[in-house]
């Protein structure tokens, strides 16, 4: 990106009013470049197809369709299309970039256009199900991948513009002309796209092959998601989210460890952040960096600064750490914006969207309260690596205030149990947060995740990105073979239905879980679903013995 059309990003993100003052006045215009500077370069690879599939309805495969092999692209490559009709072709492995494709004319020529439908698919259900009529209250229709080709001349190569993310594709003729004219689909390509290259790590000889086969859909996972931002899902929303760059962050630092793509994405939030400097939650790239403006995610913001304070473990950076340290104490002061006279946090005080989980009916007043602990506690961590404690000063004794006033009214000595909200609901997130965030002890958090996961009513993560949390809790109470058990059938239970990348929304006892109300609509590829290669290096006494 060039230093115009740096400047023209930040005069559209920053629209400051007369009687507000932008705490990062002068320094948003060097971000933005410093972001563009770390951007790393694409790696592209030619991939072809492997097979000519079959759908096939099975009850016992993951959403109810599978697929079986019917023939050979060699042999699709032949025939006359107008007797094909319709095909699906498998690629053999998830992949992200942009697809190809030439025509042949077999006899006479061209006199009408011919038009081609083609369904690109992550998962075999997703091309098995009609996506219309479509309900106007999910997200964007255009968000599923089916593209209309109308060719006036063949025998040439022609790539579909759009970037898709796909292992399936479902190739259906939707006009023709007439007459004698015969035609075929001769060649089909791939290109795919990562910013990912060789893994730095590697697994002990003796790892156990189910934790190694995890593992390495992990890193598949990781892999398609790193493009030139940390993206969520390759399929949807193709965007930097705080709350994915955080968990990608972790996986990156003991696989790839690409630390550049983590330093851009830091400095693509700071410099896209709010008039007041409190960071919003997504970035997107196209056509310009830009944020999506009103998605304010207050947890989000808060886990910007554990991460920032991870990259400087993990490179020594302090040039960036210490440039970047102004923005973690407006994330924090935000964040302390929310808490009542009785020191909690209170989710009703101002507009949020206090994201912990999808799943529906969770009450997230003590997960918050966890959050905000925890990033006070590595932010002050941050703040003593570089020699800043003087300007936090107070944070060990708010980090002090707020663990007394948890443990007094949310915690249920006698139960054992976190308890969030009116309702006193039981939820595994209010008891991982307060894990994690050190409010309860390893063995009070051992009993409260224990207890938890043999109540009834109890609240269970909806997603990966949730359970991560609940893993990390458990690893942090001394819950070892509970986590490894628990990672083996969640995660692997992803692999047992044929998952080659972690899935963005999975619920072991609902296949057709999603957040959207359509299940086509979840991404099959995203990016808080590649934690379990974290967790394998972090702690391989654990996973890996």
């Amino acid at each position: 990106m060039d230093k115009l059309l740096v400047s023209l990003a930040v005069a559209v993100m920053i629209v400051t009013s007369a009687f507000a003052q932008d705490p990062y006045a002068g320094l948003r215009e060097k971000w933005l470049q410093t972001a563009e500077d770390a951007k790393p370069e694409l790696v592209y690879k030619d991939i072809a197809p492997v097979a000519v599939v079959q759908a096939v309805q099975d009850g016992s495969a993951f959403q109810g369709w599978k697929y079986v092999e019917s023939g050979s692209p060699e042999e699709l490559y032949g025939k006359n299309f107008k007797e094909v009709e319709s095909v699906t072709l498998d690629f053999g492995k998830h992949s992200v970039g942009y697809f190809s494709f030439h025509t042949k004319t077999l006899s006479r020529c061209i006199d009408a256009p011919v038009r081609f439908k083609f369904t690109f698919g992550e998962v075999p259900a997703e091309l098995n199900t009609p996506f219309d009529p479509w309900n106007k209250e999910r997200l964007g229709r255009a968000w599923m991948q089916d593209e209309t080709v109308t060719l006036t001349r063949l025998d040439e190569w022609v790539t579909i513009p759009r970037r898709v993310a796909f292992r399936y594709v479902k190739i259906e003729m939707m006009g023709w002309p007439g007459g004698g004219y015969d035609f075929a689909i001769d060649g089909l390509s791939f290109r795919s796209q990562t910013t990912a290259r060789e893994v730095k790590t590697r697994l002990s000889p003796d790892c156990p092959e189910r934790i190694r086969r995890i593992h390495d859909v992990g890193i598949e996972t990781l892999r398609e998601c790193m493009q030139t931002v940390y993206e969520d899902g390759p399929k949807r929303d193709q965007r930097l989210w705080i709350g994915d760059l955080y968990l990608e962050a972790l996986a990156n630092s003991v696989s790839f460890r690409n630390f550049d793509l983590t330093k851009r994405c830091l400095y693509l939030f700071a410099a896209l952040s709010r008039e007041d400097g409190v960071l919003f939650a997504p970035v997107i790239e196209d056509p310009v960096p830009h944020p999506q403006y009103g998605t304010y995610i207050p947890s989000y913001a808060m886990l910007w600064n554990v991460t920032l304070a991870d990259y400087l473990s993990d490179t020594g950076d302090k040039e960036t750490a210490e440039d970047l340290f102004p923005v973690t104490k407006v994330q924090i002061e935000d964040g302390l914006s929310f808490l009542g006279d009785d020191n909690l946090f209170d989710v009703n005080k101002k507009p949020g969207w206090f994201f912990i989980d999808h799943r529906g009916g969770l009450d997230v007043s003590a997960s918050m309260q966890g959050v905000l602990i925890f990033a006070l506690k590595r932010t002050y961590d941050l703040a003593c690596s570089l020699g800043k404690e003087k300007e936090v000063s107070q944070y060990p004794a708010l980090i002090k205030q707020l663990t007394q006033a948890a443990r007094k009214k949310l915690y249920d000595r006698k139960s054992g149990l976190v308890l969030s909200g009116p309702s006193s609901q039981v939820s595994i997130m209010s008891q991982a947060w307060m894990i994690i965030a050190g409010v309860l002890s390893p063995k009070e958090g051992a009993k409260a995740i224990e207890t938890a996961l043999q109540t009834e009513e109890c609240v269970m993560p909806g997603t990966p990105y949730a359970t991560h949390y609940l893993l990390e809790a458990m690893l942090r109470c001394g819950l070892g073979s509970k986590a490894r058990a628990y990672m083996e059938e969640y995660w692997g239970g992803m692999v047992d239905k044929g998952a080659d990348t972690f899935w963005e929304a999975y619920d072991p006892k609902d296949d057709f879980y999603s957040p959207y109300g359509f299940h086509p609509l979840n991404s099959a590829c995203h990016a808080w679903s590649c934690t379990p290669v974290y967790f394998i290096h972090k702690y391989p006494e654990v996973f890996q013995d």
